[in-house]
């Protein structure tokens, strides 16, 4: 049995939830639920500016709808609480005080005028950005002075610029980082809030994590962290950078080229079953077979393994989550659909149970997604067919034609008391060659005509549910359309 995990996430709400946040959340949910761990939720909200309550109710709204339960979190208790950075200030005033006693932190007066004239001449001189260390001298009575006297200032870090920080990652091996590239982070603002160096550092170690599972772009400040861990005299958790999601010209993922909102595809109709197994094929690769990519969460759960994440970048593909979220609508039965349908779809005629049974042998297996429901059933219930001259092009058929292919039409299901596919597919094909018209434009004209599209679900399997009769009103609506048209 494998040692358990504790593994977190730690999400800033300050925008829309993020498929980013989605991807590290299941893979830490996954090696948490793997190893019998635990999951949790931290919320990292110390940009006050930007933080608010409406953005970390999404974040928890979207956790839920994955189906990515934490075991702790702002709305789960937990013995290592409070899990809102906000909530835990006094924490990090302490931890900020051992730094600056032990040395590893010091207190920066300069103002904000003299840090962008700092970095001007940085550029000027085109020297790597970062503090020029000025604050670094200052005696510690001095600085104890200045700070009492209520004179504005930051904490930053206490970085030695000789030799060099290394730390393992789980994925990459040994990362060598030079000291002399790392900058004197801030450490605590001037409003008395961490950055979120600090805090993460003092909430990981806190909150005992073991796994530090996030996406490659932290790579850079990692350094500083273990500097950090260095300095309070605590153990490294392991590292594991995860790839970066990617749009399919390998640029970050972002919303410029991409949705990345999770609202957005919980509202168009995506499965988070669907998106849960998309967003795991980004990283992994769980089949042990080829051709595997239909996994459901518990299976994700239980071929889930650190060693076999992949590094390369993985492309976020709208066409693949469109076929896996089809996969996912046909696995799903009758009536856990119509539930899905119902909840996403506004009430009406459609939405009812009855109906949606009657329509869904029809058209799950064309939906890729849950609001496709609504293109796919609109013409069966329709008052009437809205047609024009253009919605019978594709039938390649001159006009007359199309009004005899109708009329022959009309007058064979007007023989019939009730609509038979297996039947009537025969007579209206037998009646479409003795008219010397292909069959394929005559059975065009007709979909046409009952339904207002050049495609839909099997035909005759259609008509059934509009009703015989209604569908005969339909043909003889087309054929008045089409023999005014003729007249003009």
């Amino acid at each position: 049995m494998p040692t358990p995990a504790r593994v977190r996430i730690a999400p800033s709400p300050t925008g829309d939830p993020h498929v980013g946040t989605a991807y590290t959340g299941l893979f830490n949910w996954m090696l948490a639920r793997q190893t019998g761990g635990q999951f949790i939720l931290r919320i990292e909200d110390t940009d006050r500016q930007r933080s608010t309550n409406e953005s970390e109710e999404a974040i928890l709204r979207s956790l839920r709808w994955l189906g990515l339960e934490y075991d702790e979190g702002p709305d789960v208790e937990g013995p290592y609480g409070p899990y809102r950075q906000s909530e835990r200030s006094e924490l990090y005033r302490t931890h900020v005080r051992t730094l600056i006693e032990n040395g590893s932190a010091y207190p920066c007066f300069c103002t904000a005028e003299r840090l962008s004239e700092m970095r001007a001449l940085q550029r000027k001189e085109k020297r790597d950005p970062g503090y020029d260390g000025q604050c670094r001298s200052i005696p510690a009575d001095e600085a104890q002075q200045r700070m009492d006297a209520n004179e504005p200032y930051v904490i930053r870090l206490k970085v030695d610029k000789q030799g060099a920080t290394v730390f393992q990652d789980h994925l990459r091996g040994e990362i060598r980082i030079e000291n002399r590239t790392i900058d004197d982070q801030v450490l605590m603002k001037s409003d008395g809030f961490p950055t979120y160096h600090l805090a993460n550092v003092v909430d990981d170690h806190l909150m005992k994590i073991t796994h530090v599972l996030r996406a490659e772009e932290w790579i850079t400040s990692t350094p500083k962290h273990v500097l950090l861990y260095q300095a309070f005299g605590w153990d490294l958790p392991v590292f594991c950078h995860l790839p970066l999601l990617r749009n399919s010209d390998k640029s970050k993922i972002s919303k410029r080229k991409n949705p990345t909102s999770l609202d957005h595809y919980r509202e168009k109709g995506y499965l988070p079953e669907a998106m849960l197994n998309f967003l795991a094929l980004m990283g992994f690769s769980p089949a042990e077979g080829e051709g595997e990519e239909v996994f459901t969460q518990d299976e994700l759960r239980q071929v889930f393994s650190l060693d076999r994440i992949s590094l390369g970048g993985p492309v976020f593909d709208l066409t693949k989550l469109d076929w896996l979220n089809g996969n996912w609508i046909r696995r799903l039965d009758r009536d856990d659909l119509t539930k899905r349908i119902q909840a996403a779809i506004p009430e009406g005629p459609a939405t009812e149970t009855g109906f949606i049974h009657s329509v869904l042998p029809l058209v799950q297996e064309r939906m890729k997604t849950i609001l496709d429901y609504a293109d796919l059933t609109d013409f069966f219930l329709a008052p009437s067919i809205h047609l024009t001259n253009e919605s019978f092009r594709r039938a390649k058929l001159p006009s007359a034609d199309l009004v005899r292919a109708l009329e022959r039409a009309h007058a064979i299901l007007s023989e019939v008391p009730d609509l038979d596919p297996d039947r009537d597919s025969g007579r209206l094909r037998e009646g479409a060659v003795d008219l010397g018209l292909k069959v394929g434009g005559f059975f065009m004209a007709l979909r046409v005509a009952v339904t207002g599209k050049s495609a839909t679900p099997p035909l005759i399997e259609s008509m059934q549910v509009i009703g015989r009769d209604q569908s005969l009103a339909r043909i003889q609506s087309a054929i008045d359309f089409l023999q005014s048209e003729s007249e003009l």
